[in-house]
């Protein structure tokens, strides 16, 4: 497609604070190549407009009631694949950075982005290229360059334990805090803690130091050798 055919792009701008949404309706409207074709206020309404307007490119908040724009941004790509998102978002951080790439966002900027930003990542997104912010092509880098976890031999959880919560508990036992745990799983701190606190309760655990002895004592983990 040439840049003549690609712009003005069609946008459609997603947020559940009125004033943000109207604001960034304000800003699109001032810079060259950008045509806010309609707005929404939340996931669900973002994907009946994309089926009405057939944007070409849906700004997307990602925080919303009813229906998150991750989910909005799965349904768009899986319904209506001509319409790419950009996610405008105020976080960063990589529970909200990487499900949403997965998803099929195209493109991931926080919301002190500059309006030249924004078009930049709206051409490149229609250019068939991916529209980050320098911030966000440097977390990506960063986790792609970090090592990967040595697998582990499969074991069956001991105490009803459930998958997951008996990963929490190795990863305890390798020494990493409750932060450290959700990153590497992909989770919020707080489900982190509802995992450790059902694992204390069925093994009659009372802290992580116990919590390591347990793991070594059922052959969950090896102590190092030498």
């Amino acid at each position: 497609m040439t840049e003549e055919a690609q712009f003005p792009a069609r946008v459609v701008v997603v947020d559940d604070q009125t004033v943000v949404r109207e604001g960034i309706v304000m800003l699109l409207g001032l810079l060259p190549g950008i045509e806010v074709v309609g707005s929404a206020g939340d996931g669900d309404e973002a994907v009946r407009l994309v089926a009405e307007l057939a944007p070409d490119v849906a700004l997307m908040d990602l925080r919303m009631p009813r229906c998150d724009g991750v989910e909005a941004t799965r349904r768009i790509r899986a319904q209506y694949p001509g319409t790419q998102v950009v996610v405008l978002t105020t976080f960063a951080d990589d529970e909200s950075l990487f499900p949403a790439l997965r998803a099929g966002a195209r493109g991931y900027l926080t919301k002190d982005a500059g309006g030249d930003e924004i078009v930049r990542a709206v051409r490149s997104v229609l250019s068939g290229d991916a529209g980050l912010s320098p911030s966000i092509q440097r977390r990506l880098l960063e986790r792609l360059s970090a090592p990967e976890p040595q697998p582990t031999a499969p074991v069956e959880p001991p105490d009803g334990l459930t998958t997951r919560e008996t990963e929490v508990l190795l990863l305890i036992a390798d020494g990493l805090s409750n932060q450290e745990i959700a990153h590497r799983l992909h989770v919020s701190t707080a489900t982190v803690k509802t995992h450790i606190n059902n694992l204390f309760a069925k093994t009659g655990l009372k802290d992580r130091a116990q919590a390591v002895r347990y793991a070594y004592a059922k052959g969950l983990v090896r102590p190092p050798a030498g």
